[in-house]
């Protein structure tokens, strides 16, 4: 029997997803306050949730990968694109809709872009995360290559870290409390990317959706998570006859009609 025991996988080291409640919080403290750094923080890891994104995307550390630009980014009102780099700030700040596109980024396809449309929520947004990175950066006259994980205070570039994200993740654990399920050990900037997937999990969104989103090339991320939250796919044929009507994210390359 005890050899069997030796036997046994070892058990995985598998991040724990941040349930909303924890971003709430976080996004709640950063927008009602006046600290950059700490709101440029929250936006991060909002961005890092809805785009289901690595910490090399989302924070300005450029050992791991690449991070996501100023330049980046678009912006939508309706059908109307707005250029992020030379668009009136209070014509971005009605925006309903906003991109990344992607350029050197881990299994992402150069010119491929993803977007979000407004969440509805007061805090947890990913169009209004990023009229807030975009505006901050332009009005400190960032070069269009400042990663958006970028504070200014006093015009200097101050960059968010993974180890911002982590600590104030954990901080956030610790003020909640055990009833969440876990400990602020059990979190670090790597969870945001499970969190998202998570989340679209329990919202019924297909696998193959969530594989596409979070640009995964196979479903051993996908498997694990469907350990945690149930999957429900059905009304297939509806759905694709629903779907099928689309037309497609242009990237900055693509002329303006």
């Amino acid at each position: 029997m005890l050899r069997s025991f030796t036997k046994a996988d070892p058990p995985p080291n598998r991040v724990k997803p941040v349930p909303v409640q924890v971003l709430r919080h976080i996004a709640r403290l950063a927008v009602t306050g006046h600290d950059t750094t700490q709101l440029a923080t929250a936006d991060m890891i909002i961005l890092a949730f809805f785009f289901l994104l690595r910490p090399g995307e989302y924070t300005a550390n450029r050992c791991d990968t690449s991070p996501f630009c100023l330049q980046d980014v678009q912006f939508f009102i309706g059908e109307t694109r707005l250029n992020a780099l030379d668009a009136p700030l209070d014509l971005i700040a009605q925006a309903t809709f906003a991109t990344l596109t992607f350029t050197t980024q881990k299994n992402g396809v150069c010119g491929e872009v993803i977007g979000h449309a407004r969440s509805g929520d007061l805090y947890l947004c990913p169009v209004l995360a990023l009229i807030r990175r975009v505006t901050h950066l332009r009005n400190n006259e960032a070069p269009l290559a400042t990663p958006l994980a970028t504070a200014f205070q006093d015009r200097h570039p101050v960059p968010i870290l993974p180890s911002h994200i982590t600590q104030t993740l954990r901080a956030a654990v610790q003020v909640l409390g055990p009833s969440l399920g876990f400990l602020p050990s059990d979190v670090s900037a790597r969870c945001l990317r499970a969190a998202g997937a998570t989340a679209l999990l329990c919202a019924d969104v297909a696998s193959c959706h969530i594989e596409l989103l979070g640009r995964w090339h196979s479903d051993q991320m996908l498997r694990y998570l469907h350990l945690q939250a149930k999957s429900l796919m059905k009304d297939f044929s509806r759905k694709m006859l629903h779907g099928g009507n689309f037309t497609l994210l242009p990237n900055q390359l693509v002329p303006s009609f």
